[in-house]
């Protein structure tokens, strides 16, 4: 990575005073927490981002710096020290993937002033001016695929598991209405906290319900840890399971799967029914040439938060989110392979 862009410290920053010829950018990237198995994968592709800007002549002839802190802490931590860190100038714009109770908090706690992109798929709701969100609200990125498995995989009973908090609450009302309009019905749901102990009460639920499918709004570790469970208990090959937050990294933590019964409706994948996603294979070349042949998968996670740097330093007159299209994709082996589906209106 020699002559990469790497991430700043903050609190370094502040001790030399940021340059006025330099434009920064914090990244609000889970480096503890559910969700730090992506974060390698989101730093080299934001450095990805932050080197190519800087080819090509930066921001208004600034070079582009990213700024790293730790979403993965507890939501009232990071939106408290994102404030400060703004008031006290040690970024321009803020760029992030975490759980949507840290996206809450960081709305709440920004000054006005503040520019902030959010980039995975989110809770939905109203936006404060200056926030950005380039991901998925829970109907565009879960009604097309729960409409295509009842119709496709006659999923017709259906259990919701997630974690607590804003976002799986929000993908389990959409997934009732969605489900509901397609003729299949909700026969369980339970929401836990973040790290549970115990996954044997959710299998139960599953065996108890009778269920054909599974909605799966866990994240990162969590939902790693579900699936593996899933998959010891014998219930892969019968019951069908579809996730919002399933991405390369979690599939190759479970070791894949090649029972066809697992499906995701993340953003990006490496391939699609019509052939390899030349765009994603590309993006894993470029950043392969920059980090060497061990860089990190481009995930559906790091792919957002590449492209929320870049809309992050394209200045407010561009500060637009753009309507991402519906996905699924079948888990097939160690790689994700899309699958044609009708979105809903």
């Amino acid at each position: 990575m020699s002559g990469a862009t790497r991430p700043l410290d903050p609190w370094d920053l502040l001790l030399t005073g940021p340059r006025r010829d330099v434009f920064h950018v914090g990244l609000a990237v889970p480096l503890s927490g559910p969700l730090a198995l992506t974060a390698p994968s989101a730093l080299d592709l934001a450095g990805l981002a932050a080197d190519e800007l800087n080819a090509a002549g930066g921001v208004d002839g600034r070079e582009v710096r990213l700024v790293s802190l730790d979403s993965g802490r507890a939501p009232e931590v990071v939106a408290a020290e994102a404030a400060s860190l703004f008031r006290a100038g040690a970024f321009d714009v803020l760029v992030g993937f975490h759980t949507s109770d840290v996206h809450r908090a960081l709305e709440r706690a920004l000054p006005p002033a503040a520019r902030y992109v959010f980039t995975p798929p989110h809770e939905g709701g109203r936006l404060r001016p200056g926030v950005v969100r380039t991901g998925a609200s829970p109907a565009e990125q879960h009604a097309a695929a729960l409409t295509w498995l009842v119709g496709n995989r006659r999923a017709r009973r259906w259990v919701l598991l997630g974690t607590d908090y804003v976002w799986p609450r929000a993908v389990h009302r959409a997934a009732r209405r969605a489900l509901a309009a397609a003729g299949a019905q909700v026969v369980g749901e339970a929401l836990v906290p973040f790290g549970p102990t115990d996954m044997g009460p959710l299998l139960d639920l599953v065996r108890r319900t009778r269920a054909d499918g599974v909605l799966l709004s866990m994240v990162g570790r969590d939902l790693v840890t579900f699936n593996r469970e899933f998959t010891r208990a014998g219930l892969d090959r019968r019951v069908v399971r579809l996730s919002g937050a399933l991405e390369e990294n979690g599939l190759y933590a479970v070791g894949g799967d090649g029972t066809g019964e697992l499906y995701a409706c993340m953003p990006s994948f490496a391939s699609s029914a019509d052939g390899p996603d030349h765009t994603q294979l590309e993006l894993q070349e470029r950043l392969a040439r920059r980090s060497g042949p061990t860089a990190p998968v481009a995930c559906a996670y790091a792919r957002g938060l590449y492209e929320g740097v870049r809309v992050a330093v394209s200045g407010p007159g561009r500060f637009r989110r753009r309507g991402p299209a519906a996905r699924l994709a079948r888990a097939d082996g160690l790689a994700l392979r899309e699958i044609p589906i009708v979105p809903t209106a």
